[in-house]
């Protein structure tokens, strides 16, 4: 009599968590891992450099205009005789603590105007549209430095009027997302269980939407240091707070005579927004499921 021998099951395959398999997607990404690299060599030179380096940035050190790589300004000194290495270290904190706060601020509100329009459509989404609208075609920079000027410069109001300003994108992008995921069976089955609006929008459908939100607050953290470099630029900046856009503004009548006061800062303006442009597409390419399907 022949015995039969039962073979053992093959093993499920192994499935990957989506944020590991995206994780792995993004560390395989050169040009990401290149805006890393620099986003964090910005950063701890921002946030190490005054420890490391104690000064004053306002403080005349030497006679101005001093060329770079002299025996007293590595890297020269400005119209006044400010030290632009001093200058530029502690410029970066103001530069980089107004976008990252400017942009986060026109997250949230870009977020939560955006759910409130896609889940709840009718009334509410045309509403919250109209006032999306206004607010796009209103000229941001303009808006900005009227907003500034009504409440005097500072770090605060200047990252007030760069995140009310910019928010609109954002708004539409998470509209275009809950229309998406609103009528979904997972979701479909929430409401069926009796589950409140505020849970369904933040605990159900936000996560899930998650992805491309994420790509876009990481690109708004650029444009909002390009804002206030630009604000900066004008005089509109606070002037009792050293930044990338104070340094250029202020010697831009002198950029024929002092290059490097307007050049040095402009390098690290260009390089923190490359940076955070690089993360922004390698984080794109490692959220996006067709994407990652190449």
């Amino acid at each position: 009599m022949n015995t039969v021998v039962a073979t053992p099951p093959k093993p499920l395959p192994k499935v990957e968590h989506p944020a590991a398999e995206a994780l792995r997607m993004f560390m395989r990404n050169p040009s990401a891992i290149a805006g890393m690299v620099m986003l964090f060599i910005v950063l701890a030179v921002s946030i190490a450099g005054p420890w490391v380096y104690p000064a004053d940035p306002f403080e005349i050190r030497t006679a101005p205009l001093t060329p770079p790589f002299s025996e007293d300004a590595i890297l020269g000194s400005d119209y006044l005789g400010r030290d632009v290495l001093t200058t530029l270290i502690y410029g970066g904190r103001a530069t980089l603590l107004v976008g990252a706060v400017a942009a986060l601020l026109s997250v949230l509100i870009g977020i939560t105007l955006g759910a409130m329009a896609g889940y709840y459509r009718g009334r509410i989404d045309a509403a919250l549209m109209r006032v999306t609208e206004f607010f796009q075609v209103l000229p941001a920079l303009l808006f900005a430095m009227v907003v500034v000027t009504l409440f005097s410069p500072s770090l605060v109001t200047v990252t007030l009027a760069i995140g009310i300003v910019s928010w609109t994108g954002t708004a539409r992008l998470t509209r275009a997302e809950f229309m998406k995921y609103r009528d979904l069976e997972f979701v479909r089955a929430e409401h069926a269980i009796g589950a409140r609006d505020r849970r369904i929008i933040w605990k159900v459908i936000l996560p899930n939407a998650l992805p491309p939100l994420i790509v876009s607050a990481t690109l708004a953290v650029g444009a909002a240091i390009l804002f206030e470099a630009g604000l900066s630029f004008l005089g509109l900046g606070d002037p009792n707070q050293m930044s990338w856009g104070l340094m250029i503004g202020s010697s831009r009548q002198y950029v024929l005579s002092c290059w490097w006061a307007v050049a040095f800062p402009g390098a690290a303006i260009f390089i923190t927004v490359l940076a955070v442009s690089l993360i922004g597409d390698g984080l794109n390419d490692a959220l996006n499921p067709k994407l990652r399907e190449r």
